[in-house]
Parts: structure tokens; C-alpha cells; sequence
């Protein structure tokens, strides 16, 4: 059993749960579950408040190592709350959803649906209306930008590390190919998974290995100053171990969720991204990862034109995308910590 985080505010996380809670897709769960860890101390005027949400995969203990006091986000100073997003396995997902959803009739989830039931977490829980900042990194970041699009007065600043306002064609590939490896296991039949698709998990860690860390990584061999024997113990005990920990339904949930993720994909802006993404009104920070394979800098600048308060500010390092979450790395984390002080302080 891991060790609770020293700021969490509970030894275990918080279970919000949202009635009749209607998804972008006009299904609607009986009861959504939206569970979330808090850290720090929310102050007297509620101005304190970071939303910090979870990355593809991840779930908050995966990614509360940068919240600290001499760390990228500090809890003496702010009060943090990570919200799972759904499908991740805590938060309502297919491996935790009651029937009727389920055996294959697992409902899409969407970053609207993630950002609509964190702003009613935010105001029913806590009675917080507007934002110190959303820190976001991977799909965690597109949540962010979501937050700038849909509830602009909400949201003070932002930062979104790695990641794009919209899923690229190329970013499509990258997730079709994780998609394809792993439903090509014999457990997958057409809907469902029948059994533990342990081949296809270790197919999935492997094509993700090719795309989230940079060629010059590889070709430095910078996985064994971290301490593996060779590049197939990187694979076997980083990569492999990772997802062999996850649920196969849960990681096709959120591909769909990924797949899907457009700021302008909603009522108020029907697709017209210049739109969606000039009516941010947040101070925005977008640190795309110089050696980022899917989500890249080129994308991120293009997304840094169009926003009126945004300023671009590339990680320079070999560590591709995850130079947006260098828990190995202190050389970016220090890039990132110094860019967010910044920012807080602006």
C-alpha cells in the first residue's frame, strides 16, 4: 500500500456524485461518480483554488509527486484539487459502471462531460466560482483549455503543458495504434474484452513506448542512467509494468475521450476553433515539449497564435512528451516550476 501523500487533505480520496448527470453523447447516468483528492488549505475568500486534472491513464496518486512546497505546485500557498477524469478508474469508467452499462455498452465520455462535472464539483463542494489556475498536462492540458472555452469568467490563468485544444489527424494515428494493438489480443471479441488481455496490454506498452519519449532518448540511451539494465528492461519494467496495472476497457474510454477532444466542439462554437480559442480570456501558458511526438511544438504554437492572452513557452528537452511530467527529470521540472511561479505571480 503506497504512502499517503504528506499534503493530502484525506487518507483516502473524495467520492462526488452527480445525479441524473447527462453526457455530450444524450446518455444519461443515474449516478455519475466523480472522485478527487484536495491538498492544501482553500483560503477565506476561496481565491486559492488550482484544478489540477489526471493525464490519459493516470489516476491522482500518479500524479500528485509536483505537489509540494519546494515543487511545482505548492499546498502551503494553494489549495489543490485533483478530479479523476471519468474512465480512468475511479471516477465512473467501465470498470466501475453498473448495468446496464456495461458488456459492451459503455457510454463515450467526453472533456465536456470531465469539465462540467468539476465546475459543479467546485461549486457545490466548495463554493469556489473562479479559478487561481488550471494546470493541466497530456489530456489533463486539454481539459484546461476546455475550461478557458466553456467557462471563460471561471478561470484566471491557465497552463497547459503538452498538449493541443484539438486531437490532430496525426495524434488520431498514434491513438489508433494503440487501439489496434490492443484489441488485436484474443480476449477482444468486437465489444468487449472476455478476459485479461495481457498480450494486447504489452503490445499497447510498447507501441507507447515509440511515441512518448523522444528518438534522441533512445538514441542516448538515457533509460539506463535511470537505472535499467538495458532497453528491454526499460520496456519490461517501465512501460509494460505501467499498463499491465490498468484496465483494457478503461484505456480504449479514455482513447475515445482523447479522440474526441476539441474546444470547439460544443453548442456555443460549432467547430470554428479560431472562434473557440480567441474567446479565451485567461492568462494562458502553453509549454509544449520540444521533442513531443504527438502533441508538437508546431501545434502548440499555431494553438498560441490564435489565443489573445497566451504565451508560448517550449520545454527544451530530450524527454519528448514526458518532459510535460518530469518526475525523472529535475532539469524540466525546474523549467516548468520557474514558468509557473510566473505565472501565478503575473
Amino acid at each position: 500500500m503506497s504512502t499517503p501523500h504528506p499534503f493530502a487533505n484525506s487518507a483516502t480520496p473524495e467520492l462526488f456524485s452527480l445525479s441524473n448527470f447527462r453526457l455530450q453523447c444524450d446518455l444519461v447516468l443515474p449516478e455519475a461518480k466523480l472522485v478527487y483528492q484536495t491538498y492544501g488549505t482553500l483560503n477565506a475568500a476561496k481565491s486559492n483554488a488550482i484544478l489540477y486534472p489526471t493525464s490519459y491513464a493516470a489516476q491522482h496518486t500518479d500524479i500528485d509527486w509536483l505537489i509540494g512546497p519546494d515543487r511545482i505546485l505548492d499546498p502551503t500557498r494553494y489549495f489543490i484539487i485533483i478530479p479523476n477524469m471519468f474512465g480512468n478508474g475511479l471516477s465512473s469508467s467501465p470498470s466501475n459502471l453498473p448495468e446496464p452499462h456495461g458488456g459492451g455498452r459503455f457510454p463515450v465520455f467526453t472533456h465536456i462531460d470531465n469539465v462540467t462535472a468539476q465546475r459543479q464539483l467546485l461549486q457545490d463542494v466548495f463554493g469556489i466560482e473562479r479559478l487561481a489556475l488550471a494546470y493541466g498536462w497530456s489530456m489533463g492540458g486539454q481539459q484546461v483549455l476546455h475550461w478557458g472555452v466553456l467557462y471563460p469568467a471561471s478561470v484566471a490563468r491557465i497552463a497547459a503543458i503538452c498538449t493541443a485544444a484539438k486531437t490532430s489527424s496525426h495524434n488520431l494515428v498514434f491513438l489508433e495504434g494503440l487501439r489496434g494493438a490492443l484489441t488485436a489480443d484474443p480476449a477482444w471479441a468486437g465489444d468487449r474484452f472476455t478476459a485479461r488481455p495481457e498480450r494486447g496490454l504489452r503490445a499497447f506498452a510498447r507501441v507507447y513506448a515509440g511515441w512518448a519519449l523522444s528518438q534522441a532518448f533512445y538514441r542516448e540511451q538515457m533509460f539506463l542512467k535511470l537505472g535499467y539494465g538495458s532497453l528491454e528492461d526499460f520496456l519490461i519494467r517501465d512501460w509494460e509494468a505501467s499498463f499491465l496495472r490498468r484496465d483494457a476497457a478503461n484505456l480504449l474510454s479514455m482513447i475515445e475521450t482523447w479522440k474526441r477532444s476539441d474546444v470547439s466542439a460544443n453548442p456555443t462554437f460549432h467547430g470554428d476553433l479560431p472562434a473557440a480559442l480567441g474567446s479565451i480570456t485567461a492568462k494562458t501558458l502553453l509549454m509544449p515539449g520540444s521533442h513531443d511526438l504527438y502533441f508538437t511544438p508546431e501545434d502548440s504554437r499555431a494553438d498560441a497564435d490564435l489565443m489573445p492572452h497566451a504565451t508560448y513557452r517550449p520545454i527544451h528537452s530530450l524527454w519528448g512528451h514526458r518532459a510535460g511530467n518530469p518526475a525523472k527529470s529535475p532539469h524540466d521540472q525546474m523549467l516548468i516550476k520557474t514558468a509557473i511561479a510566473e505565472l501565478l505571480s503575473a
